[in-house]
């Protein structure tokens, strides 16, 4: 059921997806967050918003790149992958099974060395 003012999809009870094989939705990563030649696919599913946050499927193809991170919990679900930060957080080794909480406005670096999947909780972007 989508909200007819936001057209935002509302997560229901209901039947569920397989997140290690859900299909997403590809984009290429903005060439302005890649660092060297090669442009990764990103994949995305939303499922929908849960007291307030977004739920959802990320995925990323091996790669280097950076961004600026929102308020958000994830869990890998598969992938290799090692985060480095700008501040003094300690760079997370990233594989199956790990949880990590990134704070909104953290500048990262994604060295992502095989496909990385995961499922997101995020908060709004402020």
């Amino acid at each position: 059921m989508s909200d007819p003012a936001t057209g935002v999809v509302a997560w229901e009870s209901g039947p569920h997806i397989e997140a290690r094989t859900a299909d997403l939705d590809y984009h290429r990563l903005p060439a302005e967050q890649v660092i060297g030649d090669n442009l990764p696919m990103v994949g995305e599913r939303v499922l929908g918003d849960f007291a307030g946050v977004t739920v959802g499927v990320w995925e990323i193809e091996p790669s280097i790149s950076s961004d600026v991170e929102i308020d958000e919990v994830f869990v890998v679900l598969s992938g290799d992958a090692t985060v480095q930060f700008d501040d003094d957080t300690p760079d997370l080794e990233l594989g199956p099974g790990s949880v990590v909480h990134v704070r909104s406005g953290q500048k990262t670096r994604w060295i992502v060395r095989d496909t990385l999947r995961k499922i997101f909780i995020a908060a709004p972007a402020t």
